[in-house]
Parts: structure tokens; C-alpha cells; sequence
């Protein structure tokens, strides 16, 4: 399979955010990285478009105590010939790449060595109930000038007419106060600065999402920015 360039193996393997830290390069020029655990997974489930009418590939990381998990769990894995897991996620591939997997088949950190650019998928910080400054960066109304005490306020949306120009309906996606965070983010093509397969430890530059100790997402980057693409194709 042909990952940002290379011929490697499959790469679809899920790992724990464990915060920040700084390395130095060659140049001794020193860079923040994000470090992210990644222990052996093994495919669970194989999706097919002809039973499940998509295609798609279940991971399982991280060893659970049966005791912890629940019967169909415990029977789902063994169908697959591996321990209790307690992290089940499916990743969407291309129909013509399932015969590259396997049940029971071992995915590793080592399977990334050659990639020079991974997303990362995560659900974001939760935040609760934010209003409009804090959601979507609005700058509030005057400090002066006569404004009561409603300078977070969003201002007047009741002169705004629907879809269809008509009646005072708001618009369907209007931006105003409501529940911030908490959403499945994707962060593409981040770049991996170290590799440490023995320990399951993988370094990449950049924001990952969510909370430390949150279960991420990791796959080799679908589609390179320009620059980025230059950078690991050389052109």
C-alpha cells in the first residue's frame, strides 16, 4: 500500500494523547511535539460493501480485563482470535484495499516508519454552554456610548428572514450561543518528528485534540497541503 509516497503496511492504529513536551532535531533547533502512546492493535472486523455496503476496517487497542467488558465484547474479539480489548474504532478504506486485512491481523507504531505525515482524529475539549464572544469569537457590543450592561450580547436577530426570504424566522446555522466543544475533530497532516516502536511512543508537531489521556485516532494523512507535499515528495 502506498502511504505519502511509500510502500508500507497498513497504519491504522489508535493511541492516547499523553500532553506535551520539546525535542531537538539535528540541527539542535528545538521543537514542541505532542507525544502520543500507541500500543499493538489488531483488527477486529472487516466492512464490506456487499454485507455492510461500505468498506471499513475495526481496530481494537488497549487490554481490558474481561471482568471490565461485556459478553458480546469478549465473544466479538475472540471471533477475531485476540484478548479483550477496550477500544473498538473502524476506519473507512477503499473496497480494493480490504484484502490488505486480515481478522486478527497486528497493526503496530512500526507499520508508521516511513510516513512523514499523519491526522490525527479526536474529540475536542467540552466546554459546556458558551455564548457568542467565547463560541465564535464575536466582539461583543460598545463599551460606552449609552449600552446597558450587554456588552457580550450578540446583538438583535429577530429582523433576520429564513432561507427563503420570507417571515422572521431565523436562518437554519445562524451562529449564536450553545454547547461548544466536545465534537469529533480531525487534525490532517501533521508532521511526525519521532518514532519510537519499542516503547509505543510517537512524536508529531501540532495541535491534537482532546483532553491528555484521551483516546486518539491516528492514519497516515489522506490528502497533503502543497507545501507539505513538496516537503515529502520533493517537488
Amino acid at each position: 500500500m502506498a502511504i505519502n509516497g511509500f510502500e508500507t503496511k497498513a497504519g491504522l492504529l489508535l493511541g492516547r494523547k499523553l500532553g506535551m513536551t520539546r525535542v531537538y532535531d539535528e540541527n539542535n533547533v528545538s521543537l514542541p511535539v505532542t507525544v502520543i502512546e500507541i500500543p499493538e492493535a489488531h483488527v477486529t472486523q472487516i466492512r464490506t460493501p456487499e454485507i455492510d455496503g461500505y468498506a471499513a476496517v475495526q481496530v481494537a487497542a488497549f487490554d481490558a480485563r474481561p471482568k471490565n467488558s461485556t459478553i458480546p465484547v469478549i465473544g466479538h474479539d475472540a471471533k477475531a482470535g485476540v484478548e479483550v480489548k477496550r477500544e473498538h474504532r473502524e476506519f473507512r478504506v477503499p473496497a480494493e484495499q480490504l484484502g490488505d486485512y486480515d481478522l486478527g491481523m497486528r497493526l503496530s507504531l512500526a507499520d508508521l516508519e516511513q510516513v512523514a505525515f499523519v491526522d490525527v482524529v479526536g474529540t475536542s475539549k467540552g466546554k459546556g454552554f458558551a455564548g457568542g464572544m467565547k463560541r465564535h469569537g464575536f466582539k461583543g457590543q460598545q463599551a460606552t456610548h449609552g449600552v446597558e450592561r450587554k456588552h457580550r450580547s450578540p446583538g438583535s436577530i429577530g429582523g433576520h428572514a429564513n432561507n427563503a426570504g420570507m417571515s422572521g424566522r431565523i436562518k437554519k446555522g445562524k451562529k449564536m450561543a450553545g454547547h461548544l466543544g466536545n465534537e469529533r475533530v480531525t487534525v490532517r497532516s501533521l508532521p511526525v518528528v519521532r518514532i519510537d516502536a519499542e516503547k509505543g511512543i510517537l512524536l508529531v508537531k501540532g495541535p491534537v485534540p482532546g483532553a491528555n489521556k484521551g483516546i486518539v485516532e491516528v492514519r497516515p494523512s489522506v490528502r497533503l497541503y502543497t507545501s507539505k507535499s513538496k516537503a515529502a515528495f520533493g517537488s
